[in-house]
């Protein structure tokens, strides 16, 4: 995943806050004790968005304190997990892993090789997480199969492969049933499409200074790219997948995170989307860098 699904702090209560750090703690251990230290690293916030959706009931988690390695073994409070938090972190491996994949695949250099170590050192984990879920593991891997197609053929549409990618975060809704199944498929589906469109702008001037594919390079001339055209429908296009990701919210009972997930929703991608259109987000990543949530 890419790191684009925050929350927005000061928007939230004090309760609020307490409980999405208390998650993002609960689901770093949990990703610990079940794949190994070692995959901790790949913990973001928008792993902890897909726990608190997967997290059933209304009941507030049980909290505990816990010493973290990563700020000097400080106590934190962390939730308790239980199975949707733990099913949360075999999908975080999974999609993590592929992730590193496409990566091997697609990059060159030092983050080619990067890739391939964390491939290697995520190894482990990743299988684990893949016997636990099978047919998560591979409707991954049928998604990047044909990302990776639309990629290959200089596929300018961006709404084709913004599907692609968008019904492979859809898949992490398999397993749920009726009702709650439908919802959650819409809402991940919107979600991703989101995502995907937010990295393809977040990455277009790398991409077009260094030859990558990017659908936006393909579908837009450089005077719509520079006229403001490619922004404009890049906007209506996004906003239109979160307002939708939101109506499908509102159709599901209501959870212990259901504060925290509004947030996101309503505040933070569209923070976010501003951020990346202003170009102000490379900038804040790189500010923001080694922090943990405990710590912004």
């Amino acid at each position: 995943m890419f790191g684009y699904i925050r929350p927005v702090f000061p928007r939230m209560d004090e309760k609020e806050q307490e409980d999405f750090r208390a998650c993002y703690c609960g689901l770093c251990r949990c990703m610990g004790r079940r794949f190994g230290q070692i995959s901790r690293l790949l913990l973001n916030y928008d792993f902890v968005f897909l726990a608190m959706l997967l997290w059933r009931g209304q009941e507030p988690p049980v909290r505990e304190e816990k010493r973290c390695p990563y700020v000097c073994f400080r106590r934190k409070c962390s939730c308790r997990s239980n199975g949707d938090m733990e099913r949360a972190a075999a999908l975080s491996v999974i999609l993590s892993w592929w992730k590193f994949r496409d990566s091997v695949r697609d990059e060159k250099g030092l983050k080619k090789a990067a890739g391939a170590v964390a491939m290697t050192v995520m190894g482990g984990a990743y299988r684990r997480a893949a016997g636990a879920y099978p047919e998560f593991d591979r409707a991954v891997e049928r998604g990047i199969t044909e990302l990776n197609a639309l990629e290959d053929r200089k596929c300018g549409s961006i709404d084709e492969t913004a599907d692609c990618f968008a019904r492979i975060l859809c898949s992490a809704a398999d397993g749920e049933a009726g009702n709650r199944r439908r919802i959650l498929e819409q809402l991940l589906y919107h979600v991703g499409r989101w995502i995907y469109l937010a990295d393809a702008r977040d990455d277009l001037e790398k991409d077009e200074s260094g030859g990558a594919y990017n659908p936006l390079l393909i579908r837009f001339t450089p005077e719509e790219r520079a006229d403001g055209t490619m922004d404009e429908r890049l906007r209506a296009t996004m906003l239109h997948s979160r307002n939708l990701a939101g109506a499908a919210y509102e159709l599901m009972e209501e959870n212990a995170w259901s504060g925290s997930i509004r947030n996101i929703l309503y505040f933070g991608l569209p923070s976010v989307a501003r951020a990346i259109f202003s170009g102000e987000w490379k900038s804040r990543n790189k500010k923001n860098r080694g922090k943990t949530v405990q710590s912004l």
